[in-house]
């Protein structure tokens, strides 16, 4: 080929290159501008009262494939206001006791690599045994059952790494709902219409960024309903935290919160750290914790009604009250999937079947322009709906 038609080709290509740069570029600088208009909280709080003890699930460190150390995590979550982190590392079985970290309650847990996908584990009362990277994925939850811990299944629909043991499912406790992980993944398959935007955004507020990545699909819900018909099932969301976003941002985006027991008061994590830790352990096992998305408000004072607190279960003919947060009715919608029918008044669910129900809270939430879009705020783990009672 002739030098200069080359020199010719190559000028062209550049500048092709350069064209596609700046058009990325305007592309996601337009989403910049439209986040310095986003408003967060959405819901704002309605009183400065306690606060429900608030933290990080499925949490990585240096320890596996984290980009922080436990000390810079627990730093990111003193600065996002956590109060506990709950560690998970990949294959970390090394067993340690729970500790503070300038503020923060590190609690151990593990991430499992089996051969049928990742689950988590925690509240381990005894060291795991038997159990080595890919393993069975029946077997490393017969074995987290044996060492007295909760198994979770780890984004267990997610595209990349779905879970695939259907025996190992239907005995796990904890099933990751929502993942920010996940949300990133699938962001990242979908560059123009999903990444860019975000990363956008983020440029012009990092928590409206990280918002932006959230985009619920119906995949979860339908298998977690699934296997809620046998028995309760924990619903968690999971930070899943790498450090890509940063910890910061998305601790400051969503966490896992412990509302009061039947007592009426909160757990306190504070003083010795193992039994704040225990406290931990308790109350996201027991069924009561909430999931919150706190960039659109916080979830204090919210309560699912008419249901067994301890069980997650409830009959066919019951009505399920939702007392939302104070004054956050507007722009606020319950959202119900499953065995359940909202009623009306926009609060009450009539159960209408045996099966499981579904029931949050959503948000009319600043959206990817300048419009808004709805998304999910406070998800509690689902109700189990039995046939009707005898006398009913």
């Amino acid at each position: 080929m002739n030098p200069s038609r080359a020199w010719v080709w190559v000028g062209k290509g550049l500048r092709a290159l350069v064209g596609l740069v700046l058009l990325l570029l305007g592309w996601a600088g337009f989403f910049t501008l439209a986040a310095s208009y986003a408003d967060y909280p959405v819901v704002p709080p309605a009183s400065e009262g306690p606060r429900w003890p608030r933290g990080a699930f499925h949490v990585h460190t240096t320890r596996s494939d984290g980009r922080a150390t436990e000390a810079e995590v627990a730093a990111a979550a003193k600065a996002a206001g956590l109060h506990f982190v709950v560690l998970t590392d990949h294959n970390d079985f090394t067993p340690r006791e729970p500790v503070f970290v300038d503020g923060v309650l590190l609690v151990r847990g593990v991430e499992i690599s089996t051969a049928a996908g990742h689950l988590v584990a925690f509240g381990l009362e005894r060291p795991l045994e038997g159990v080595l990277k890919g393993a069975d994925g029946s077997e490393a939850q017969a074995a987290v059952e044996r060492a007295g811990g909760v198994s979770v299944l780890a984004h267990p629909v997610q595209a990349r790494n779905p879970w695939r043991h259907e025996g190992a499912a239907r005995r796990a406790e904890g099933f990751e709902l929502y993942s920010a992980d996940t949300f990133f993944r699938s962001a990242v398959r979908r560059p123009f219409s999903r990444l860019l935007p975000a990363v956008g955004a983020w440029l012009g507020q990092r928590v409206h960024g990280v918002m932006l990545l959230v985009e619920p699909d119906e995949g979860p819900v339908t298998k977690l309903l699934e296997l809620a018909r046998e028995k309760p099932r924990l619903a968690l969301c999971a930070h899943d935290a790498h450090g890509l976003p940063g910890y910061e941002e998305v601790f400051e985006s969503l966490a896992m919160y412990l509302p009061p027991g039947e007592d009426g008061a909160a757990p306190v994590l504070s003083g010795d750290a193992r039994a704040a830790a225990e406290a931990v352990v308790k109350g996201l096992a027991s069924g009561r914790a909430l999931c919150a998305f706190r960039a659109l408000g916080e979830p204090e004072g919210f309560v699912l009604e008419g249901v067994d607190a301890e069980r997650r279960e409830a009959h066919v003919g019951d009505v399920l009250t939702v007392r939302l947060p104070p004054g956050a009715r507007e722009h606020v919608r319950v959202e119900v999937r499953g065995a359940g029918r909202l009623r009306p008044d926009g609060v009450s669910v009539e159960l209408v079947e045996e099966g499981a129900v579904q029931v949050e809270a959503w948000v009319e939430a600043p959206g990817r322009f300048f419009g808004s879009q709805w998304r999910p705020w406070i998800v509690p783990s689902p109700v189990r709906v039995l046939a009707r009672s005898v006398g009913r």
